[in-house]
């Protein structure tokens, strides 16, 4: 198991660390609503970016993780929340997404 490393300030933490976003992304205000997820550098189209719903069997219904709990809705999406296996949904890009872009997807029930 790989340690976390402290040099001066800062804190290298090794490859398999538990992220809430990958490192493309951050939170920031939306001009569409609350919060979103936005591109911190260009992103390219089919990148997987992520588990953004897990459901635990027996547990109701679907739980959100941190990437899942800032996507806002758009008519004109450039993601879509994706089945990765039967209890995990997925965020993948549409197209290309620019840095600076918000990240966004058509709401729809699973």
């Amino acid at each position: 198991m790989s340690e976390t490393k402290v040099y001066g300030q800062e804190k290298i933490f090794p490859k398999n660390s538990y992220r809430p976003l990958p490192k493309t992304l951050t939170i920031k205000e939306s001009g569409i609503d609350g919060l979103g997820l936005f591109a911190v550098e260009n992103i390219e189209k089919g990148d997987y970016l992520g588990e953004t719903h897990f459901k635990v069997p027996g547990a109701g219904d679907w739980l959100r993780t941190p990437l899942g709990g800032f996507i806002n809705h758009s008519d004109n999406s450039n993601a879509e929340i994706r089945s990765v296996s039967q209890h995990t949904r997925g965020l993948t890009t549409l197209r290309n997404i620019a840095k600076g872009e918000e990240i966004t997807i058509i709401y729809t029930l699973y």
